[in-house]
């Protein structure tokens, strides 16, 4: 696909992740609107977009409520005149032990991480469906192809959206609608500021800007799947399918100080 003059929904755009595909879509002549929920942080992620001829929009609403995925999709049609990719990138995150997390919290991470995008992308088929030559990149996580202690929610609900977006893809097969599933591992965001853990303990950090080229380039390609980590993440996958209990003994050893590192790691 050829990104330039293409109408781009970025949730969750104004910041980490979202922010630096913004700005890389921005380059490649894309025309972007970016959502959020603080009006402020949005509009000044639109400032530090606005460079040149740049077509930037903001949106201020929360994907996770019926009325804030309305607005999104509204201002954002009205914004662009049309769309042609839905990239499904807001989420949220609550670590520590299933028993002592907050129902709230993990009521939090399903709206956000696994609803919204259904309910978002599904408002948005009609309009997709218009362009003729669309996308949906959903962002999951590297956690959803090999579950960590300590992060069981996030984890079910990333690989829900994973196989939502594989199902999918086969589902609009033929019609016009490709679907591209991105799996980020540890990434520079504001989102693992309170996660301690460090790449020992499996937590290595990227800069957004890696996983923001990464997933440009597998919207240009079509590709089915973005999967970061390199090669240690890739020999991680594979010995989680073929040996899922040396996983298990290999996470039993960290397990103390994993807890104590992601213990206080939230972005809700």
């Amino acid at each position: 696909m050829n990104i330039a003059g293409k109408r781009i929904l970025i949730t969750g755009g104004s910041s980490g992740i979202g922010l630096a595909l913004a700005r890389v879509l921005l380059v490649k002549g894309a025309k972007v609107a970016i959502s959020g929920r603080r009006p402020e942080v949005v509009a000044e992620a639109v400032r530090s977009l606005q460079t040149g001829s740049a077509e930037i929009h903001g949106i201020a609403a929360d994907v996770a409520t019926a009325k804030g995925r309305a607005a999104t999709l509204e201002q954002a049609l009205a914004a662009l005149g049309g769309l042609d990719i839905l990239v499904n990138n807001a989420g949220g995150v609550r670590a520590g032990r299933l028993e002592n997390t907050d129902e709230a919290d993990l009521q939090a991470m399903i709206d956000v991480d696994l609803t919204a995008p259904i309910l978002l992308t599904r408002a948005a088929l009609p309009v997709l469906r218009k362009s003729g030559d669309a996308i949906v990149v959903n962002v999951s996580s590297g956690i959803a192809l090999v579950g960590a202690p300590f992060y069981a929610t996030y984890a079910a609900v990333k690989a829900g959206l994973a196989h939502f977006g594989e199902a999918l893809r086969r589902e609009l097969k033929g019609e016009g609608i490709h679907v591209l599933t991105v799996y980020p591992g540890g990434t520079d965001t504001p989102m693992m500021k309170s996660n301690r853990a460090r790449p020992e303990l499996g937590f290595s950090r990227e800069p957004a800007s890696a996983v923001a080229d990464a997933i440009a380039g597998g919207i240009e390609t079509r590709a089915f799947e973005v999967i970061r980590g390199g090669e240690t993440r890739a020999q991680m996958i594979a010995l989680n399918r073929e040996n899922p209990a040396a996983v298990d003994e290999r996470l039993f050893g960290l397990k103390p100080a994993l807890e104590e590192a992601v213990k206080d790691h939230s972005a809700l």
